[in-house]
């Protein structure tokens, strides 16, 4: 065979394995000390190519896999401690190993409030956008709107910018606004997006009176309910209530509803001796019996009934409540105890996420309230991190919620009608009386938090969730 006249190409060639191209024409000059390889003068390119993609030179290597794209979006993220921030955080990290994950998020405007955080970041292998916002008070509701409508203007534009055809999204349903703004961007870019729903609307806003049921409004944001349900690719609900609840809401839509609940801080909160409980010390109530809530102290929260009942129960000088948080009702919270001079309440305010095993065994039960009506609309979080403390739980609650059922299935705890004080009152003191009983419940709790509500079962099934097949 002849190339232009070149000398005849011998049909074995010397040359370095490592550069070989394996083409019969090739002219390269050789230095006699490579691996000879020989191969068919006539053999085809694909042919002479055959069997080399594993080859060690990783010339012919197949590229890797890219990985799908997953798009985490809530106004709350790292460096917010808060339960939703928390949340999505460990969410998106825990999924990053088989996804290139990001996140959109806004400025720290709750516990991290003031400080600002870069607005582009790589953490644990999430990439993080922080797109630009006001950052008032939320506390003052113009200043909470204003926010709310800054944050979803700036994320709409990133989502629209950013956002790719098949890109799973991940929105979760704080501030309201925000599942309706990532939809639109969806729709848009041809992306399927999943809602994570920790509260219900406009459920949560009739349960604390801002709504009425049968108003203008309440149907208005049910018929656009509707419409974000329609589109979504699959529904993540906190809570089995929720899961009823979205079901009847749903009904002729075909749309997915998945129960994944919420976790424990297994790796940070365990059970500690009583009396080497440095916040006892402090209050100097080492030796009173104490109830405890700790969390966000908002509407939601039947804090009203707990502050009666310490009030009726001051004559019982063993027992103390102990409140721990922030929210919209902290500020009548303290208030109601300086008016009535309940010595038997302590209010401390917030306290950092890394003290949780301290506080949170610094009592003897743990309490979780939520006003009346509440059912299917939320799941407290806070609830699995007394588990994992070893608390037994007292709740005010609706039967059948999420909250009275895992404290029935589990027999880790009471619960009581929200409102009901008298009925709560009666359940303070047959506890306070048969306090011997506490120890086993406690055993109790700590086992259902590690079984049934770690962090990495959870993250589990939402892997399970965004797999391909599943969507």
């Amino acid at each position: 065979m002849r190339i232009n006249g070149s000398r005849r190409i011998p049909p074995v060639l010397f040359v370095r394995k490592e550069f070989c191209c394996k083409i019969s024409a090739c002219r390269r000059t050789h230095d006699g000390k490579s691996t000879h390889v020989r191969f068919s003068i006539g053999a085809t390119l694909p042919e002479r190519m055959k069997g080399e993609t594993n080859s060690s030179n990783g010339w012919n290597q197949t590229p890797p896999k890219e990985k799908p794209r997953l798009w985490v979006v809530s106004e709350i993220y790292y460096p917010e401690e808060i339960s939703t921030g928390y949340y999505l955080t460990n969410i998106a990290e825990g999924l990053a190993e088989n996804y290139n994950v990001k996140a959109i998020c806004g400025q720290p405007n709750y516990a991290s409030r003031g400080i600002r955080a870069a607005r582009r970041e790589t953490r644990n292998n999430v990439e993080i956008f922080r797109v630009t916002s006001t950052t008032l008070d939320k506390n003052v509701i113009p200043y909470r709107l204003l926010n709310m409508i800054t944050l979803s203007i700036s994320m709409l534009i990133f989502a629209i910018r950013r956002f790719t055809a098949n890109d799973r999204v991940l929105v979760v349903t704080a501030p309201p606004s925000l599942p309706f703004i990532s939809a639109l961007a969806c729709l848009v870019k041809r992306s399927n997006y999943t809602l994570l729903l920790h509260d219900c609307y406009p459920e949560v806003l009739i349960a604390v009176g801002k709504l009425k049921p049968n108003s203008l409004l309440s149907k208005l944001v049910n018929l656009l309910n509707n419409w974000l349900y329609k589109h979504a690719s699959k529904i993540i609900v906190v809570g089995r209530d929720m899961n009823e609840l979205l079901k009847n809401k749903t009904n002729g839509l075909n749309i997915p509803i998945v129960f994944i609940p919420n976790w424990a801080d297994l790796e940070s909160i365990h059970p500690t001796p009583r009396d080497e409980n440095a916040m006892l010390s402090d209050l100097g109530i080492a030796n009173k019996f104490v109830f405890m809530y700790a969390g966000n102290i908002g509407h939601p929260t039947d804090v009203e009934s707990i502050i009666e009942c310490a009030d009726r129960l001051q004559g019982t000088v063993d027992l103390h409540f102990v409140f721990i948080g922030s929210g919209a009702k902290s500020t009548w919270l303290s208030d109601q105890v300086k008016r009535r001079r309940l010595e038997n309440v302590s209010v401390l305010g917030q306290r950092p996420r890394n003290e949780q095993i301290v506080f949170l065994n610094a009592c003897d039960v743990g309490l979780v309230s939520l006003v009346k009506n509440m059912w299917g609309t939320a799941m407290p979080s806070r609830t699995y991190n007394i588990l994992a403390a070893g608390k037994p739980i007292l709740a005010l609650t609706d039967h059948g919620s999420e909250l009275a059922r895992v404290i029935e299935e589990e027999c880790v705890g009471w619960y009581t009608r929200p409102g009901d004080v008298d009925e709560l009152q009666a359940k303070v003191l047959e506890i306070y009386e048969h306090r011997d009983t506490l120890r086993e419940m406690g055993k109790r709790a700590r086992a259902a938090a590690m079984n049934k509500y770690s962090r990495a079962s959870a993250i589990a099934r939402y892997a399970r969730e965004f797999d391909p097949a599943t969507l």
